[in-house]
């Protein structure tokens, strides 16, 4: 399961994976994504979690880059991801940096506590 939840007053993007991800869901995920993006104000950060991902096809990297640009050419000024474990990574880092602008910050932390605390002290 993908979930994308617009939390305007913190403008922030929140992007949760849950279980096994396969292209179908991120196909129409992206739907969801614009939806929620619409919301939202030029500036705005994006959560992306990774807590509970299991696993996501390879044949999801299309998708994901898209939903890259979209948050990209909306006007995203930070990213910050939870990945727990660095072998959940599944090349998001890599394709951030073709697919956001150079003044877009990206973090990478393990827990939600940690991402709390970089988003509140931005």
């Amino acid at each position: 399961m993908i979930s994308f939840e617009a939390n305007i007053p913190r403008s922030l993007l929140e992007i949760r994976y849950d279980g096994v991800i396969l292209a179908a869901e991120c196909e129409t995920g992206l739907d969801q994504l614009r939806s929620s993006l619409a919301k939202l104000q030029k500036g705005f950060r994006v959560l992306v979690d990774l807590t509970q991902l299991e696993s996501m096809d390879v044949s999801c990297a299309p998708f994901i880059e898209k939903a890259m640009d979209l948050c990209n050419e909306k006007g995203a000024s930070m990213v910050v991801r939870i990945i727990p474990d660095p072998r959940r990574d599944i090349g998001m880092s890599i394709m951030s940096m073709f697919h956001y602008r150079g003044d877009v910050r990206i973090l990478t932390c393990q827990s939600l506590i940690e991402a709390n605390e970089i988003l509140s002290a931005d």
